[in-house]
Order: C-alpha cells, then structure tokens, then sequence
C-alpha cells in the first residue's frame, strides 16, 4: 500500500501526536538523582528532601581521598561476606549496612560491590552488618538507592556518610520514585511510515517521558483494524543479540520472527505491534547485563548471576508498555511469548491479553543453558 493509500493515524483512532505532562518537581529530582549516579556525585535520599544519608555511588564515585564508616550493599554481596540472614537472602537486591574495621574507600568500596573481582581482590574483614534502622530508619530509603542504581545501570552499592560536603549532594525524598514511575508522564513524541523488509506498509512511534532518558518505539505493521486483534511482540532491547547477533540468547532470532509473524498477519488483513523497550538484561542495563555474562563464564546460570550482582531476576517495565499500548488506542492483544509471567504482568496492569502465542525457537550450543535456565527456574513454555 502506497503512501497516498495509508490510513491516517485519526482514522483508525491513534492520536498523531500525544504530550506528557511537561513538569513535575518529583521526577525531575529522581532524574537528577540517575544523572549524579551516572556521573559518580553523591545523592542524598530520605523521607522529605533534605533528609537521609549522603550516599556515594562505589562504582562511578569520584571523590579522591573520601572514605566512609560504612556501606549500603545488595544481600546478595552481604551473603558473599556471610553477613546476610536468610530472610535477607531470599531477596538479593535488598539493601544492607555494613562497617568494616577500617573506613572504605573507593577503592575497597568498588571491590566489595563487584563480584567478578573475588578473585582479583580477596575480601580483607571483618565485615559487621548493622541494622539498617541506623540512618535509614524503616529502609525505605535504601530500598530507593538501591532501585535508583539499577536505574542508573551500575552496582547497587555505596559508601554511606562520606567525608564530603553535604551540599555537593542530589537530594530527593523517598515519593519522588513513584512520581518519576508515572507511566501518565509518557507520550507519542514522533511517528513516521518506515517501510521494513519483511513489509512495506509499516510505522515506527516514539515514546518519550520528560524524565527519562529512554525513548520506546513501537513499530506497527500493517492497517490496524478494530475488527482484527493484533499480534503483539513486547521485546526488550538486547545490543548483543538484535545488532551483534549473539548467539548466547535467542533475542535476535526471536525479534526476527515476530517481525515475520506480524507481516504474515498483515498479508492475510490483520496487523502487528512490536513493543521495542528500552530495558536491556530484563532491565538491569548493558553494562550490568555483561558482567552477567563473565559470571556466567564463571559457571553461575542467567538468573544466580544476575542475583549475585545483587539485581532482581526480573526488572522490566511492564506499566510503560501498557501505556504505549493505550497512546496506541490498542485494546485486547494476542501475545507472542513463552513466558506466561509475562501474561500475567501485562494483565495486571490492564492489558486485555485474549490469547498467549507461542515463540519457540530452536537452541544452539551458546544458549541452550540460557534456554533451560528460562523454562526451570523463570517458567517459561520451552
């Protein structure tokens, strides 16, 4: 179909262009928080701005010469230094407090935060967990560090109390997560036909929040159709697989198929939206999702390593796609996905999900380890 012959975004009822609210004082404070954990500036979070810890982050931290009495790290690195209860352990990126018999630096400080450094850096002891309650009172502002460092992309771990100036810090208040969480701040930022390989008639959407550095697109294929449910794919983006062709998991092949599927669809009158996240490694970000790997390497499966980074096993955005979805005007889809948590997640928060399509593909000598991990230990239909 020519571009002459396309339906116009109004006629199939999608809004050509949506805005997200422009301002919110919350989210922008939380994005701030990302941007100082990325650049290695310490944040300071409590129960009403201006209260809390000063946390620096041990991975990007850059303070020359600082050191602190104590650190916040995942259970999962307190188990490694066997300072972690088991109701601790059972959730590997919940916050612990740690004191050591010397200050941490840096230095010490990014070779306890990082597990692939065992062996480069033998723990030097003893280490003492402390009640989270010194300093952070219910932990509630722990549990947001930890969650802004995986927004952040880097280890959840940080020096606690450090001698540097108070005001050097981004401050922010335990709310403002859920703020800069608002899938209502998501918008259409831009839509444009892109004719694909595997069909013509084709249009790429972008998403973007005033908050968020991570801009979601959606490709439709084909006449969307009130009287046809589209197949829908929700891929999460892997540099590795989709671009590089990895062979260690089935992203790329699996993105190709559903791209091949939905064309198919559209040759026989229906149509297909590919949800593209941003939210490499199940959300853990790029460069964490590589130090997976190496400790995979190492001999731990996808779901050990990830928790012995001390990330969550599953941390993708489901809120966001059902939002797309619905500045899409998509109402009722049929899945394809082997993952039927992923069924559930998208139901739970409102997706109308009528039928789970199966997406199974072959393994390889790289992934079939990856493959088994996902059907024992994340339920997924292989």
């Amino acid at each position: 179909m020519g571009e002459a012959q396309r339906p116009r975004a109004a006629d199939h009822g999608v809004r050509a262009l949506s805005t997200a609210p422009a301002f919110s004082l919350p989210a922008r404070r939380v994005a701030l928080a990302i941007d100082a954990l990325r650049h290695g500036w310490p944040i300071r979070v409590g129960p009403q701005v201006g209260e809390g810890e000063i946390l620096l982050p041990a991975e990007t931290g850059f303070a020359p010469g600082t050191a602190a009495p104590r650190m916040l790290i995942s259970s999962a690195r307190a188990v490694t230094l066997k300072l972690a209860n088991q109701r601790e352990a059972a959730v590997p990126e919940a916050p612990v407090l740690i004191r050591a018999a010397e200050p941490f630096t840096l230095e010490t400080a990014r070779a306890i935060a990082d597990p692939a450094l065992d062996l480069d850096y033998p723990m030097k002891g003893p280490f003492a967990a402390l009640p989270l309650a010194e300093g952070f009172g219910d932990g509630a502002a722990a549990r947001v560090a930890m969650e802004l460092a995986r927004l952040a992309g880097i280890l959840p771990a940080f020096l606690v109390a450090p001698d540097i100036e108070a005001g050097a810090a981004q401050t922010l208040a335990v709310a403002d997560l859920d703020a800069w969480k608002d899938t209502a701040r998501l918008g259409i930022a831009s839509r444009a036909r892109l004719p694909v390989e595997v069909c013509e008639n084709s249009e790429i959407v972008a998403f973007r929040s005033a908050d968020d550095m991570r801009e979601h697109v959606a490709l439709v294929i084909g006449t969307p159709s009130k009287a046809r449910v589209p197949l829908v794919r929700l891929h999460s983006e892997c540099l590795t697989g989709d671009i590089l062709g990895s062979l260690k998991c089935d992203c790329g092949p699996q993105l190709q198929a559903a791209l091949s599927a939905m064309a198919a669809e559209a040759e026989e009158g229906g149509w297909g939206v590919l949800l593209y996240m941003r939210q490499e490694g199940r959300g853990i970000g790029l460069i964490n999702k590589l130090r997976a790997y190496r400790l995979q390497d190492q001999g731990l499966d996808t779901v050990d390593a990830n928790n012995r980074l001390g990330l969550p096993t599953e941390a993708r955005d489901f809120p966001v796609a059902a939002r797309m979805l619905d500045l899409l005007k998509v109402g009722a889809i049929r899945l394809m996905t082997n993952n039927p948590s992923k069924v559930e997640a998208l139901k739970g928060v409102g997706v109308d999900v009528v039928e789970r399509v199966a997406h199974k593909l072959p393994a390889n000598p790289h992934n079939a380890r990856y493959l088994d991990t996902k059907r024992d230990r994340t339920g997924h239909i292989l």
